[in-house]
C-alpha cells in the first residue's frame, strides 16, 4: 500500500491510498480510500509508517486532552432555573429585551454571589467571567453602565411588578405584615439620604429607610424607599394606598409593630377606612397605664391560661389581647439588672471624678451632662434617683419603680380591631408574632444573604430601583429556601413544630426533623445539611468545562461535570432539570 497524490485541474490535489497488484502480465493498482479530506499531517504520518516507519508512540488517555475553561456553573442553573419557574421574567416584561436579560442577571447575580455593579458586568463578561450565567443568558460584553440603564428600565416597571406579585399572594381578607429598617449609606449627593434612627448601629452616617410588604406567610410582595429621616408611623399612609388603590383590596388585616401603628396612625388613617383592620400591640407605657387602673389587667388573669382577653374604655371597638409568657419575664429581668450594675459601674466614675483631688469635675451643668450621656445610652434614667450639686454627685437605686416596671415582666398586650369571629386569640398572637418573618427579609437583605447594604448609586431613582431589585432577588431566595428546606438547617416541617408548640404565647420550637438535622448535621437521606450559602458553593463545583484535544485538527466542546447525589438532590427539590 501507498499513499499517491493525483493533480487536479483548479483545485486541490486528490490523495488516495492504493495498493499494486499484478493480473498475468500486467501490474496494477486500485483504490482503497480517498485521504484528500485528511489533515497534512495525519497523511505524512501514514506514508511514513507504509514506509517502514514505526508508528508514533499512543500519548496516556489523560495527556490526550487539555480543560480551557472551567465555569461554576451548578448555582447558577439553580436559582435562574426557579427564576423562570416562578415567571418572573414574564413579570419583567412579556418578550425578552437586552435590558430584561440584563436585570435577570443582576438578579440571579445578587443571590449567588452579591456585588456591585462593576464587579457583576466583569463577572458576565466572556473573558472575566465567573460563572455560566453571561453565556446561559447570552448577555456578550455587558458594561457598568449597562447594568445602570437597564436598573433604570426596572425602576419604570416596578408598580406592574409589584401588582402581579399582589395577584398572586395577596386576597381579600388576607393579612398583610408590614414593617420597616434602615440602611446607611455611601456618599453625600443622593436626596434620600439623610441621617436618622439608625438600626444599623451608625448613628452618625447617612442613610434610607424601606418599607416591605408581605404576605402572611412572608413572601415578600412591595417596598417603598424613603429619606433617612422619615418617622415609621408616616409610611403607613402609603402602604395603604397601595393596598387599596394599585392592588384593589377592598378587605386587608395590616400587622405592624407597636411603634408603626400607633394611637394616631389608627386613629387618621386605619378607623376612617372601611374594610381595613389591623393587629399591633401596646407599648409598655399604655401597659402600665392599664395595669395601674386596676379591674382590666391582673396578674390572676393567667393563673389558667397563659393568655387573655380583655376590654378598656381608652380602646372602644378593639381586642385587647394580654399575653404572659415566664420566658420572658425571666429575660427582662435578668436584662434590667444588667443594664442597672451597667449603668451603676459608670455613674460610680463620675462620683468618683467629683472627689478626686487633681482637677476634680466641679459644676452642676457639666456634672449633669455627663450623667445624662449615661443615662441616655442605658436608658435606665427612671430607675435612678439622681443628687447633683457643684460639688458633687451622688444617686441610689428607685427601688419602688424597678418593683412597678417587674411586675409587668413577662407580660405584653396585643390589640386588634378584628372579631373574634374571624380570628381567634390564638390566632391574633400568632399573627402578631409573625412579623419576625419580615425581620428575617430585612436579616436577608442587609446582612446575610443579599448585601443591600452599603449603598453607593447617587441618584434618586436609582437607588428605589436597587432596593427594589434586591427585593425580588430576596422574592426568589425565598422560593429556594422554602424548596430546598430539607437540605438546609431550616425547620421544614412547620406543622410538626406548631403542634408541639401548643399555646401561639410559647416561645416558637423547632421541629423533631429540624432538631435532628442540627444535632446530627444530616438530612434524613443521611446527606450533609448546609446553609444557603455553603448549598450553592456545593453546587458551584457543578462545573461547565471547555474541553481541547491536543490535536489541533479536532474542534474543542463542552462538558458538564457529573452532579453529585446532593447536587441531584437539590435540582430535584427544585423541579429543574440539568441540561448537558
Amino acid at each position: 500500500m501507498y499513499v499517491e497524490r493525483v493533480p487536479n485541474r483548479g483545485s486541490r490535489p486528490t490523495v488516495l491510498l492504493r495498493e499494486s497488484f499484478r493480473a498475468g502480465q500486467s501490474v496494477r493498482k486500485r483504490t482503497l480510500a480517498n485521504l484528500t479530506d485528511w489533515p497534512e499531517g495525519k497523511v505524512e504520518a501514514l506514508r511514513a509508517v507504509l514506509g517502514g516507519a514505526m508508528a508514533p508512540k499512543v500519548a496516556p488517555l489523560e495527556e490526550a486532552f487539555d480543560v480551557v475553561r472551567t465555569r461554576p456553573h451548578g448555582h447558577v442553573a439553580a436559582v435562574l432555573g426557579t427564576l423562570r419557574r416562578l415567571g418572573l421574567e414574564r413579570m419583567l416584561a412579556a418578550r425578552r429585551s437586552p435590558e430584561r436579560d440584563r436585570v435577570v442577571a443582576m438578579i440571579v447575580s445578587r443571590v449567588v454571589a452579591p456585588a456591585s455593579k462593576l464587579a457583576t458586568a466583569r463577572g458576565l463578561c466572556a473573558e472575566t467571567a465567573v460563572s455560566t450565567l453571561g453565556e446561559q443568558l447570552g448577555l456578550g460584553e455587558p458594561s457598568a453602565d449597562d447594568l445602570y440603564a437597564a436598573l433604570d428600565w426596572l425602576r419604570e416597571r416596578q408598580a406592574s411588578v409589584e401588582q402581579q406579585l399582589a395577584r398572586r399572594h395577596l386576597h381579600e381578607g388576607t393579612l398583610v405584615l408590614y414593617d420597616v429598617s434602615s440602611t446607611y449609606f455611601e456618599g453625600r449627593h443622593c436626596p434620600l439620604a439623610r441621617i436618622g434612627h439608625s438600626r444599623d448601629g451608625k448613628p452618625g452616617s447617612l442613610q434610607i429607610i424601606f418599607g416591605v410588604l408581605c404576605s402572611a406567610d412572608g413572601c415578600p410582595v412591595a417596598v417603598e424607599v424613603y429619606p433617612g429621616n422619615t418617622g415609621d408611623p408616616t409610611t403607613l399612609g402609603d402602604q395603604i394606598r397601595k393596598l387599596r388603590t394599585r392592588f384593589g383590596l377592598e378587605r386587608v388585616v395590616i400587622v405592624g409593630d407597636r411603634g408603626m401603628l400607633t394611637n394616631a396612625r389608627i386613629r387618621e388613617e386605619l378607623v376612617p377606612v372601611p374594610g381595613l383592620a389591623w393587629i399591633s400591640a401596646l407599648r409598655a407605657s399604655q401597659v402600665q397605664a392599664l395595669a395601674e387602673a386596676g379591674e382590666p389587667l391582673q396578674p390572676s388573669l393567667f393563673d389558667q391560661r397563659d393568655l387573655a382577653e380583655i376590654q378598656h374604655a381608652d380602646y372602644p371597638g378593639e381586642r385587647l389581647i394580654a399575653c404572659f409568657n415566664p420566658m420572658l419575664q425571666a429575660e427582662r429581668a435578668r436584662k434590667r439588672e444588667d443594664l442597672l450594675r451597667a449603668t451603676e459601674r459608670a455613674l460610680d466614675r463620675i462620683a468618683k471624678a467629683t472627689g478626686r483631688e487633681k482637677r476634680p469635675l466641679r459644676g452642676e451643668s457639666r456634672i449633669g451632662l455627663r450623667v445624662g450621656a449615661v443615662l441616655g445610652r442605658f436608658k435606665m434614667a427612671k430607675h435612678f434617683r439622681l443628687t447633683i450639686t457643684d460639688t458633687s454627685f451622688a444617686y441610689v437605686r428607685d427601688a419602688e419603680s424597678i418593683e412597678r416596671e417587674a411586675r409587668l415582666d413577662g407580660i405584653y398586650v396585643l390589640r386588634t380591631s378584628v372579631s373574634a369571629e374571624v380570628l381567634s386569640g390564638d390566632d391574633t398572637v400568632r399573627a402578631y408574632k409573625d412579623l419576625a418573618r419580615v425581620e428575617r427579609a430585612f436579616r436577608s437583605l442587609k446582612t446575610l444573604d443579599l448585601h443591600l447594604r452599603p449603598i453607593f448609586h447617587r441618584l434618586e431613582e436609582r437607588v428605589r430601583a436597587h432596593v427594589f431589585l434586591c427585593l425580588l432577588a430576596y422574592y426568589v431566595e425565598w422560593h429556594l429556601r422554602k424548596a430546598l428546606a430539607p437540605m438546609l438547617f431550616d425547620d421544614d416541617d412547620p406543622e410538626a413544630a406548631r403542634a408541639l408548640r401548643g399555646s401561639s404565647v410559647k416561645p416558637a420550637g423547632r421541629s423533631p426533623r429540624a432538631r435532628a438535622k442540627a444535632n446530627t448535621l444530616h438530612t434524613a437521606l443521611g446527606q450533609p445539611v448546609h446553609s444557603l450559602r455553603t448549598l450553592f458553593a456545593d453546587l458551584a463545583t457543578l462545573a461547565k468545562n471547555t474541553i481541547q484535544a491536543r490535536t489541533d485538527d479536532l474542534p474543542s466542546f463542552d462538558r458538564l461535570t457529573r452532579p453529585t447525589a446532593l447536587q441531584q438532590r437539590a435540582f430535584d427539590l427544585l423541579g429543574i432539570a440539568l441540561t448537558p
